[in-house]
């Protein structure tokens, strides 16, 4: 019924938030030296990572959104959302958003969370690749 707005609702959150750390990095990437540069060529910025989670919080919102308009269950007229018709619409709805939304916005989050294990592994490798070539150019 409404499940779709916990995880929209967190996309919101992290929104504000990814662009809050894209401007704390764009100031410390002013201030850094090149060698600093030289030695962040392989890591991806968090502003980018953020990215990724805003991405699939708000493509599963908005195919939720569009599953519950083909419904009927999401309406172009006040109140909008059918359930919230009767008091007993309105607890079913409660209910399913604490339970069904808060339940995908938790998964969608650890899915991000592997996401970032495996791109620190993977820039790792990287770092570990470039100083073994570094230590046989000299």
């Amino acid at each position: 019924m409404a499940c779709f707005i916990v995880p929209a609702a967190e996309a919101v959150v992290t929104t504000v938030a990814a662009k809050a750390f894209k401007a704390k990095e764009k100031a410390e990437l002013s201030e850094a030296t090149k060698e600093e540069l030289s030695k962040a060529s392989g890591k991806i910025p968090f502003s980018k990572k953020m990215g990724w989670l805003n991405q699939m919080l708000w493509g599963g919102s908005a195919l939720l959104a569009f599953e519950h308009v083909w419904h009927g269950e999401v309406v172009a007229w006040f109140p909008f959302l059918t359930a919230m018709e009767t008091k007993e619409g309105a607890m079913t709805m409660l209910h399913e958003m604490s339970t069904v939304g808060v339940g995908m916005a938790v998964l969608v989050t650890a899915v991000w969370g592997v996401l970032l294990l495996v791109s620190k592994t993977m820039e790792k490798d990287i770092e570990l690749e470039e100083s073994l070539m570094l230590e046989e150019q000299a």
